[in-house]
């Protein structure tokens, strides 16, 4: 049988693209994903991530990934829901996973806090193709689902480097991170508007306008 594994990574930051991938395995093989150090990508540091990345890839039977820009995430926001986008991309990597490999099961990591509803979509959406289970912290609890968040992460680290080389270094990209606040202002500031790598959707950018205006009003 054959496992899969889903995971995502840049869901909540400002700047730069969500990346969703999908990791492939037969079930006999799973166990050497642990050997080579496959865990939550969370808990490796990115010249670890690499590493094991290629190491991985001779591993799995499949793999592929889906770059979600911040516009398509701009348009989801503003109708069904990144929820419903990410179910959507999922069952596209699964569908282009079914297509090599006879799935038996996929594991995702699931950004609902209620998982099964998360499951259910997906179920419902993919016509009872393969078994889904949805779990949160999955990429902690199965090897495939870390495996999926290792090439994840390491893709959108690589595009984000991409995009500071383009515009400058904005930090982390996250909200909470100061330098990517002052990069944010500073642009807001000298051109009008968020750069085109950012998720005009935030709720940072009106909070940021709100400041910006209240210090004309008040110089």
């Amino acid at each position: 049988m054959y496992l899969a594994g889903v995971d995502e990574a840049g869901r909540g930051p400002l700047f730069g693209p969500m990346v969703i991938a999908i990791a492939v395995i037969g079930e006999e093989k799973e166990r050497l994903l642990a050997e080579l150090g496959v865990r939550d990508s969370k808990l490796l540091t990115p010249s670890r991530r690499e590493v094991v990345r290629a190491q991985m890839e001779k591993l799995l039977d499949f793999y592929s990934l889906r770059v979600v820009e911040p516009r398509e995430i701009d348009e989801a926001v503003s109708r069904g829901g990144l929820n419903l986008l990410e179910a959507k991309v999922i069952c596209e990597l699964v569908r282009r996973a079914l297509e090599k490999t006879p799935l038996g099961v996929v594991y995702v990591d699931s950004p609902d806090p209620k998982p099964e509803r998360f499951g259910s979509l997906l179920s419902q959406m993919l016509g009872g193709s393969v078994r889904v289970v949805a779990r949160n912290g999955a990429d902690r609890d199965f090897a495939i689902v870390a495996a999926a968040s290792i090439l994840a992460k390491t893709e959108r680290d690589r595009l984000v480097e991409q995009l500071k080389r383009l515009y400058g270094d904005f930090g982390s990209g996250y909200p909470s991170d100061p330098r990517t606040r002052e990069f944010a202002e500073k642009w807001l500031r000298e051109h009008g508007e968020p750069p085109p790598f950012a998720r005009k959707s935030w709720s940072t950018w009106s909070s940021l306008r709100k400041k910006e205006s209240l210090e004309r009003f008040l110089v």
